[in-house]
């Protein structure tokens, strides 16, 4: 997998945990650099542990689904695209919770970073270097979530829909990509 292609993937499965960084941002009654690392830490830990584990489980069934991994790719990528474009322009609006507590961040980074396991089982199928792949969407969702806790302080809830509508579209693109190489080989 290239390094263009990593970085798209990182970036789209970042959207949500930024979204819910702004969403952070914007319900603290005032700015600290520590709500950024929390958001960051919780955030970027999960979004690299979960394709660890989905290339794990996609390691030990790979012999039975070699044939059709790039439909699965596909798929997977095109679902979860899909799902973050609809809730991008469903127009609901979260309620925005101050709480940085470990059970609140818990609950966030899992729901936040279920993607990415989807996403860490299509890496079993592909030629992916999976330390470097999971150290990278980490390091990416700690910068892009940290930012995002700024940003809400200071902008709002105004980007929220359109982080999460530009990572739906990352990620079906991808999907639609790695559909297209395999059926062209």
């Amino acid at each position: 997998m290239d390094m263009i292609t990593l970085f798209l993937i990182a970036v789209g499965l970042s959207m949500d945990a930024f979204a819910v960084s702004v969403c952070k941002g914007l319900a603290t009654p005032s700015y600290k650099l520590k709500y950024s690392l929390i958001c960051g830490g919780w955030f970027g830990g999960f979004q690299a542990l979960m394709p660890l584990i989905g290339y794990l489980l996609g390691v030990n069934f790979k012999s039975y689904i070699t044939a059709f991994d790039h439909w699965i790719a596909f798929v997977l990528l095109g679902i979860i695209g899909f799902n973050m474009i609809k809730e991008a322009l469903s127009g609901d609006e979260d309620s925005a919770d101050p709480s940085f507590a470990p059970k609140t961040m818990a609950v966030l980074a899992v729901a936040t970073a279920i993607d990415a396991l989807a996403v860490g089982i299509t890496f079993a199928f592909l030629n992916v270097n999976i330390v470097y792949a999971v150290l990278f969407i980490g390091v990416c969702t700690f910068l892009i979530s940290a930012a995002g806790v700024k940003i809400g302080a200071v902008f709002g809830t105004k980007y929220k829909s359109k982080a999460e509508l530009a990572g739906g579209i990352i990620l079906l693109l991808l999907g639609i990509k790695i559909l297209i190489e395999h059926l062209s080989e």
